[in-house]
C-alpha cells in the first residue's frame, strides 16, 4: 500500500514548522550581519544560516575530511537573470575573487556555472563572505534570491537577447527585478554603497515568512534559423521543470501571447512520498497582463502552500492535490477576470544547447557557445586553462558572455569576419579537448551537478564522477552516441537528470539510481525503473564501478533493437519498464544487480 499523501495547505499557525517560526521571529537582518563578521568561530548559528540563504550564502563543509570537527566552508551563489550579460570588468572581479578565496583542498581556484544560469563561489572561508558579496554587488550583480524561500534566479534563453522575434532574456530580467527581495536589509548586512544598486520600479510584496518554499520561473524562446529563415521554438531552459514556465505563442512571425505551465519540479525523495514532474498547461496571457499573472501565481503559492511539511511545500504538490483548474480559478478570483484556458497541444520546442555558432539578427553579429564540462571554470583542468581563456577573449574582443541553462558559456557580439580567429584563440588555451582528446558527442550532451565535496545535501560524487564515466564509455566505443547522461549526487536532482536520456541520481556513497524515459528534447519526465506492478523498483543502488556496465548494456540493447531514426528515449518508452527490466535480468553483466528489487511505497501516482 502506498504511503498517504496529505499536505497541510493554508497551514494554521499552530502547525508551522521550525523554519517558518524562525523566519517570522528572526527578521531578515537579525543575527546575520554580526554572525558573518564573528571570526571567532568558522560557522554561523542555525537561525542566521537560514536567513543567509536568501542572500545566496550556503554554509558547507569539506565533505572529504572526516572527524568530529568540520572544516566549515561557504558557497555564494550570484543571481544572474537570464545568464547575463557578464562584461569583462565584472569577469575580472569574479576571476580575482576566485583566485583569492575559492581555493579547493587540492590548491585549485575555480568558479562554477550552474543549470539555473548562476555563478557560484565554492570553498570560501568565513572571512571572505562579506567581501565577495559586497564587491560583486558594487559591480552591478548581487546574490539576493540565490537560495532560500523566495523566487530564485529567473531563467531565460540567453541567445534570445538579440532576437528579432522575442527577447526572453529581457523578460527574465523584468521578472527577476519584480521578485527580488527587498534591498534595504541586503545593503545593511553587507555595508554596500546603495548607489551601486538599482531599486526596481515595482516589486513583489513578500510577507514576513517569505514564501513557504523556493519558486522557480523560466522563459523559453523562439529563434529565426539563420539559413532557412524558419522560426524554431527553443526550450533551452526546460521550462516545464520549473514551478512556473512561460512560453511564447507565435502567429505570423509575431509573438501574440504566452502560455504558462505550472507545477514542475525535479526533486524526489526516496524516503518520503514525493514526485518529480513536469509542469502542466495553466493558461494563456497577453504580454501586457503577464507580470500581474506571475504575481498572482506566486501569491497563491505563498498563501496556500504547506508550511508544516517542507517536503510537500513546493507548488507541484498543490497542483497535484487541487488540480490545474482549481489553481486557474484562484488566479481568476484574484485578478478579477477570466484567464484563457491553455492549448494542450502548444509546441514550446525542444531543448537547445546553443553550442557552436549562432547569429544575432538584430545587430548582425555572432555568438559562440563553448562547452564547459559540468560548468567548472578552472585553469587546473584536463579541459584547458578555461578561467584565463574567458578573461583573455573578453579583453581581446571587447565583448561579454552569458551562462547557458546547460552550464556552458555563450560568448556574444563576435564579428563574422573574426569567427575563425575566435575559435583559434579558444583552442590556444586548450579548449575543445580533454587530456588532448577532442570532446565526444556524448560528453558535450552530458553533465552533472557539483555533488561532493562542496554540497551538504549530496550523498556522493557527481561532478567528479561524470568525466570518469564518460572516459570509460568512450573507451567502450560510445563517444559518438547523440544521447545525454545527467548525474546528480542526491535526490534534489539539480542537473535535471531525469529529463535526459539516462539519469543517474546518487542514493548513497558511490551508489546511483537509474532513471529512464527522458530524452534529448526535454519533453518527457524520466522516472525510476519500476515494474508495471507499481511495487518493485530496479537499479536503485548501482555501485559506482558498475554504472558504465549498466549503460553499456542499455546502449547495446538499443543499438540492436531500435527502429530507424528512433532515439534512446523513444526506444525506452516504446518498450516500457517491464521489457527493460527483463533484458537487464537476462544479461550476465547486470543479472546480479536485478536480484533484489527495492519495494517502493513512496511514489505519488
Amino acid at each position: 500500500m502506498k504511503k498517504s499523501f496529505e499536505p497541510n495547505f493554508r497551514t494554521p499557525e499552530a502547525d508551522w514548522n521550525k523554519n517558518e517560526i524562525n523566519k517570522l521571529n528572526s527578521g531578515i537582518t537579525d543575527h546575520l550581519a554580526n554572525e558573518l563578521r564573528d571570526l571567532s568561530r568558522p560557522d554561523i548559528i542555525l537561525e542566521a544560516e537560514q536567513v543567509a540563504k536568501s542572500h545566496g550564502i550556503y554554509l558547507e563543509f569539506d565533505r572529504a575530511k572526516t572527524g568530529e570537527e568540520k572544516d566549515w566552508r561557504y558557497m555564494i551563489r550570484i543571481s544572474i537573470p537570464g545568464g547575463g550579460p557578464i562584461n569583462k570588468a565584472q569577469w575580472q572581479v569574479f576571476d580575482e575573487l576566485s583566485d583569492k578565496y575559492t581555493v579547493s583542498s587540492e590548491g585549485q581556484a575555480s568558479l562554477r556555472f550552474t543549470t539555473r544560469q548562476n555563478i557560484q563561489f565554492h570553498w570560501l572561508k568565513k572571512h571572505a563572505v562579506v567581501d565577495v558579496v559586497k564587491t560583486i554587488a558594487e559591480k552591478g550583480l548581487n546574490s539576493l534570491n540565490g537560495c532560500g524561500d523566495n523566487t530564485r534566479n529567473v531563467m531565460g534563453c540567453p541567445l534570445s537577447r538579440y532576437s528579432d522575434i522575442f527577447n526572453a532574456h529581457a523578460w527574465s530580467h523584468k521578472a527577476a527585478d519584480f521578485f527580488q527581495l527587498p534591498l534595504k536589509p541586503f545593503i545593511e548586512i553587507f555595508a554596500i554603497d546603495p548607489n551601486y544598486l538599482r531599486v526596481p520600479e515595482e516589486s513583489y510584496s513578500y510577507g514576513p515568512k517569505l514564501l513557504n518554499r523556493k519558486f522557480k520561473i523560466a522563459f523559453s524562446a523562439v529563434h529565426r534559423d539563420f539559413e532557412t529563415g524558419q522560426l524554431v521554438m527553443d526550450n533551452c531552459v526546460e521550462l516545464r521543470t520549473n514551478d512556473l514556465g512561460v512560453a511564447p505563442i507565435v502567429e505570423k512571425d509575431k509573438v501574440v501571447a504566452f502560455q504558462l505551465y505550472i507545477g514542475g519540479g525535479q526533486g524526489q525523495k526516496n524516503s518520503k512520498t514525493s514526485m518529480a514532474t513536469l509542469g502542466e498547461p495553466l493558461c494563456i496571457s497577453a504580454e501586457a497582463k503577464l507580470l500581474e499573472v506571475l504575481n498572482a501565481c506566486v501569491k497563491v503559492h505563498e498563501e496556500w502552500g504547506d508550511r508544516q511539511n517542507r517536503h510537500w511545500a513546493r507548488i507541484k504538490y498543490l497542483i497535484k492535490k487541487q488540480g490545474v483548474d482549481w489553481f486557474r480559478q484562484q488566479l481568476n478570483d484574484r485578478l478579477g477576470y477570466q484567464l484563457q484556458k491553455p492549448n494542450p497541444d502548444h509546441d514550446y520546442g525542444a531543448r537547445q544547447l546553443h553550442l557552436g555558432w549562432s547569429y544575432h539578427p538584430t545587430n548582425k553579429l555572432w555568438a559562440y557557445g563553448a562547452y564547459l564540462e559540468n560548468g567548472r571554470v578552472s585553469d587546473h583542468s584536463p579541459n584547458g586553462k578555461l578561467k584565463t581563456m574567458i578573461g583573455a577573449v573578453l579583453n581581446k574582443y571587447n565583448n561579454d558572455f552569458m551562462v547557458t541553462p546547460n552550464q556552458d558559456v555563450l560568448f556574444m557580439n563576435i564579428p563574422g569576419e573574426r569567427k575563425e580567429e575566435f575559435v583559434r584563440d579558444l583552442e590556444s588555451y586548450g579548449y575543445g579537448k580533454r587530456n588532448g582528446k577532442p570532446y565526444s558527442k556524448l560528453r558535450t550532451l552530458s553533465g552533472a551537478c557539483v555533488g561532493r565535496d562542496t554540497c551538504r545535501l549530496t550523498y556522493t560524487d557527481s561532478e567528479k564522477f561524470e568525466p570518469e564515466l564518460l572516459d570509460e564509455l568512450e573507451k567502450m566505443g560510445w563517444g559518438n552516441m547523440a544521447e545525454s547522461i545527467g548525474i546528480t549526487g542526491c535526490e534534489a536532482q539539480c542537473f535535471r537528470p531525469a529529463t535526459k536520456a539516462i539519469g543517474l541520481v546518487g542514493t548513497g556513497l558511490d551508489r546511483y539510481q537509474l532513471k529512464l524515459f527522458g530524452d534529448e528534447t526535454a519533453r518527457f519526465q524520466g522516472r525510476p525503473l519500476i515494474a508495471s506492478d507499481g511495487q518493485n523498483m530496479y537499479l536503485r543502488s548501482i555501485p559506482r564501478v558498475l554504472v558504465a556496465v549498466v549503460v553499456d548494456t542499455l546502449f547495446k540493447f538499443y543499438q540492436a533493437r531500435a527502429k530507424a531514426g528512433e532515439g534512446l528515449g523513444d526506444f525506452n518508452r516504446r518498450l516500457g519498464p517491464d521489457a527493460l527490466i527483463e533484458h537487464f535480468k537476462n544479461q550476465p553483466a547486470t543479472a546480479a544487480l536485478m536480484e533484489k528489487p527495492f519495494h517502493t511505497d513512496w511514489e505519488i501516482t
